[in-house]
């Protein structure tokens, strides 16, 4: 690793011409087998922006994705993108009047406005964005957190309790969940709404960390998944919630939700979410599935139940400032003993390639920096 971290350090690391001397975890987007540990130029904060030293930045699907070489794209003008889009850090220096100061718990915001912008973006709802122009730290044109210090606008910086100081990664996913919940809210505004049960399809930590807010609004919750043993079901029940690990229709028709938050994007659960859901219900969908998967169904008949019963499905990804100052107040409210246990593996950077490995039993891993 060493010589691999020189040869790239001397041939520019992430492609801007610096002289480089700071360590940060960086891949060439769609090119598989490229990820590794380079020197990168210090940040330089720009006007209103924090320097961050970095705490550690959670591994996720999209991140094994990028390193896979199937999804992601460099900053203009460079070779490499620096990952790491879950992050966690405090504040070396703030400009005055910013709102932060030094030793503050941040984290940063992925998500930019297109410059355009589209209707959304010009409304602070860049998480909506319509044209695709957007741009995401450690995903797309912009580097992301997964370094020994970042740089950030401090208007894209989140706040955290300072007692978050070992959990704070699992601040972007729960912004996912938090938008999830406004989603089903502000559906369910439509007419009377008082939801009781709610089914959550998959106990990774989006799946969770949706139980985990779905028990704060006072719910029934219930969790589906294939495992039945480690730290999951334990995680669930430790929660207050019921734990299912049967066919999705059997379970639908024992649970009755009247909310579904469907977190894997298996196709079976997707769809026997929508066909089994009761009257008025809503299916918020937060997994991405893969293709390639046949499945039969009759669109017809699914057609038919979901008009004439009233239901809901929605698509829900990414978050906006609404949802990150959401996500801040639900982790301040949570049992932290519960939120440690989420983290299944905490792996140095230098070893990093372990945080890509899938463990039996892991929950998530997250990169210390």
């Amino acid at each position: 690793m060493g010589e691999q971290l020189s040869r790239l350090s001397e041939s520019g690391g992430c492609g801007g011409g610096y002289d480089p001397s700071m360590r940060a975890l960086t891949t060439i987007p769609r090119t598989a087998g490229s990820l590794a540990v380079t020197e990168v130029p210090d940040p330089r904060p720009g006007t209103g922006e924090l320097l961050v030293d970095g705490i550690a930045v959670g591994v996720c699907g999209t991140d094994k994705e990028i390193a896979g070489g199937d999804y992601g794209w460099a900053p203009p003008g460079h070779d490499r993108l620096v990952i790491g889009h879950e992050s966690l850090g405090r504040v070396r220096t703030a400009p005055d009047g910013s709102g932060f100061s030094p030793g503050d718990l941040v984290v940063g915001v992925v998500r930019r406005p297109d410059p355009v912008p589209c209707g959304a973006c010009a409304h602070d709802e860049f998480d909506m964005c319509r044209n695709g122009r957007y741009t995401e730290r450690g995903i797309k044109q912009l580097d992301g957190y997964a370094s020994d210090q970042w740089a950030v606008e401090a208007d894209y910086a989140v706040r955290l309790d300072d007692r978050l100081a070992d959990v704070g990664m699992l601040m972007e996913p729960t912004t996912v969940v938090a938008k999830a919940w406004e989603q089903v809210e502000r559906v369910g505004a439509r007419a009377w709404f008082e939801p009781q049960r709610v089914l959550v399809t998959g106990s990774g930590p989006i799946g969770l960390l949706a139980a985990l807010l779905g028990v704060q609004r006072g719910l029934e919750v219930h969790v589906l998944d294939r495992v039945t043993s480690g730290p999951k079901p334990r995680l669930v029940h430790e929660l207050g919630a019921s734990y299912h690990h049967s066919d999705i229709d059997a379970v639908m028709k024992r649970v009755k939700p009247d909310v579904v938050i469907e977190a894997t994007g298996v196709p079976q659960l997707v769809l026997g979410a929508m066909a089994g859901m009761v009257p008025y219900g809503i299916t918020v969908l937060t997994g991405v599935s893969s293709g390639g998967r046949k499945v039969r169904i009759d669109p017809g008949l699914l057609n038919r139940e979901i008009v004439l019963e009233n239901d809901v499905v929605v698509g829900s990804v990414n978050a906006n400032l609404r949802h990150y100052a959401q996500a801040a107040k639900a982790l301040a409210a949570a049992d932290l003993g519960w939120l440690g246990q989420l983290v299944s593996r905490r792996v140095p950077l230098a070893d990093f390639a372990e945080a890509f490995e899938a463990g039996e039993h892991d929950v998530k891993v997250v990169i210390t920096l």
